[in-house]
């Protein structure tokens, strides 16, 4: 238990780095908040003069200012509310927008292995659920777990200041209470980081569900996924149900020992009264006291309960902001000679992804020359996907070099490096902007004739021209309003818009019949002359386009040569081109 705490503590301290841009709103929050409840507590002692003097005394002479002074209490602890409200929205918001940036750029910068690794909904709860539980701490939790034990401690004070009898009937309630909140925040962190958890997974279901409904539909799988979706339903229910269990178990408690309390301090102060040791004003007093703290005694669970849930929200995005970029710019840069030639070579290349027995490639060597057109043919799982994946760095080698007109590409900056190498893959992701958006996508200074141009190698102009609103028409989520095809071609006029010196295409054609192929493929030798590319090819059709052809097996390049010499003399490759026509498909 007290391991937990601790990591509990541990936890929340790590949002101080955080917290310390808009420490001077919060602090003064602190202070509106500590101030008000003061006010409060003051109006019991007010109390106590008036019973002891005007009511006991039959002079009401004496009244009308104690009352006007309660009532300035009152409006003073109005106001103290009202601006601690106004001082902490800003900075609570501040805080979860900084860490919401801060994780959606950490999660830019990672490799693509990270995010294979990690389901999209797991991602997506931690940059909205668990950030909006942060700054409602932020905001409010904070601000009261401080101000809420100063009160404590103070009412204590008041209490044997009143009477130490009645002082000590009253810490005698408080004590156990606080003993009892600390033990019920460690059971209640573990049920409240697996419903935390449970969200996300439930959050991935409905995302994939949303993004899959044409596969759903058309396979009728509709069920099978609403059964997957209630089960993972009740499982956060049942874990939710658990939280209301222990929370109300403390709660239980939070209501008995405060009653029992001030129960004690009645039968005290009536001994008290009886053997004139103490007066009616001060009883009444003692009681108020009590009865006012009661909401900060019983309160300091609850807000335990929501440290808890708030260090379960931070380590859960600490989960992904500490993960490690592997994929960085280096230390010291290398320029790339000028002009670029695109002079592609993979130098006893070899790549496991992390944690695998076995590696991927087992030492490719491949050069491509400037202006040179590779086709990149192989069996499925031989690696192709992952020798495109090298050279603009989406992945790192495990040994070896990829260069660049000799430049290792880890020795260049990855800004540079992409743009220097453009990227198509097989699946065309589209975003929810407009065509030109698209097109233009993450390269500065791009005008409507460079779109156009784009689109024209794409052999897109005369579709997108045909769309509603032209280059401004929205293309909707992941483009899914367009056919295969179209999407395809937007995805290679995004690739070569920034007049790249090497192409890796990652079979961006598979979607297109054969003539738009071969006219996107003649269109791409016209137009950008002199640039290099590698092209994964599924189709006998694109590798009779290409200039050379490399055949990867088992991780290793086995033959390159012309379609023609590979056709005549390597049996290897005409068995993969009778594969490829017999299926149709990608392989």
């Amino acid at each position: 238990m007290s391991r937990e705490r601790t990591s509990t503590a541990a936890t929340v301290r790590r949002l101080w780095p955080y917290l310390k841009p808009v420490r001077a709103p919060i602090a003064l929050s602190m202070v509106a908040t500590l101030l008000a409840m003061l006010c409060g507590l003051g109006i019991p002692l007010i109390t106590q003069r008036i019973v002891d003097g005007p009511i006991a005394g039959r002079d009401l002479t004496a009244l009308p200012p104690l009352i006007g002074l309660i009532v300035l209490l009152g409006c003073a602890e109005a106001a103290l509310f009202y601006a601690r409200r106004r001082l902490i929205a800003r900075p609570a918001s501040e805080v979860e927008a900084r860490m919401r940036a801060l994780l959606y750029h950490h999660l830019q910068d990672l490799q693509v292995s990270f995010h294979d690794r990690w389901q999209s909904g797991q991602l997506l709860s931690r940059a909205t659920t668990d950030l909006t539980q942060v700054r409602r701490f932020v905001g409010f939790a904070l601000v009261f777990l401080v101000v809420n034990t100063l009160v404590v401690v103070a009412g204590l004070g008041v209490l044997f200041w009143l009477s130490p009898a009645l002082g000590a009937v009253g810490l005698a309630c408080t004590l156990p209470l606080l003993a009892l909140s600390y033990l019920f925040e460690s059971r209640f962190k573990v049920v409240a980081r697996r419903a935390q958890d449970q969200a996300g997974d439930l959050t991935t279901v409905v995302e994939e569900s949303v993004l899959g409904i044409r596969v759903l539909k058309a396979f009728g799988r509709g069920p099978h996924l609403t059964g997957r979706f209630l089960r993972q339903a009740r499982e956060l229910r049942a874990s939710e149900i658990a939280k209301v269990k222990v929370f109300a178990a403390l709660w239980a408690v939070l209501i008995v020992l405060p009653e029992l309390g001030i129960a004690g301090q009645l039968a005290f102060g009536a001994v008290g009264i009886a053997d004139g040791t103490l007066t009616v004003g001060t009883l009444v007093a003692a009681v108020t006291v009590s009865a006012y703290l009661r909401w900060p005694v019983d309160s300091i669970g609850w807000l335990l309960a929501e440290t808890n849930s708030t260090a379960s929200a931070l380590e859960r995005y600490f989960e992904v902001v500490d993960a490690p970029v592997e994929i960085t710019d280096p230390t010291r840069p290398v320029p790339l000679p000028a002009p670029v030639r695109g002079h592609l070579r993979f130098e006893g290349v070899r790549f496991a992804h992390p944690g695998a027995d076995r590696e991927v490639l087992r030492g490719v060597d491949l050069e491509v020359r400037p202006g040179e057109t590779m086709a990149l043919v192989g069996a499925t799982g031989s690696g192709k996907t992952t020798v495109t994946a090298l050279v603009p760095r989406l992945a790192d080698v495990t040994a070896g070099r990829v260069t660049v007109d000799g430049v290792d590409v880890r020795d260049l900056e990855l800004a540079r490096l992409r743009e220097v190498v453009g990227t198509a893959f097989e699946e065309p992701i589209l975003f929810s902007a407009s065509v030109a958006e698209n097109i233009a996508l993450g390269v500065d200074g791009v005008d409507e004739a460079r779109v156009r141009e784009a689109l024209r190698v794409a052999r897109a102009e005369e579709f997108v021209d045909a769309l509603p609103w032209g280059l401004d028409t929205r293309i909707g989520e992941q483009g899914l309003s367009l056919s295969g095809g179209q999407r395809q071609r937007l995805a290679l006029a995004r690739a070569v818009v920034g007049r790249p010196a090497v192409l890796v295409l990652d079979d961006p054609l598979s979607a297109l019949d054969v003539h738009t192929e071969a006219e996107v493929e003649a269109a791409l030798r016209r137009v950008l002359k002199g640039v290099t590319a590698l092209v994964v090819a599924h189709r006998p059709s694109t590798v009779q386009l290409a200039d050379r052809v490399a055949v990867l097996v088992d991780g290793r390049i086995a033959a390159v040569g012309t379609h023609t010499q590979l056709l005549a003399d390597n049996e290897v490759y005409r068995h993969l081109l009778a594969t490829l026509e017999d299926e149709g498909v990608a392989a």
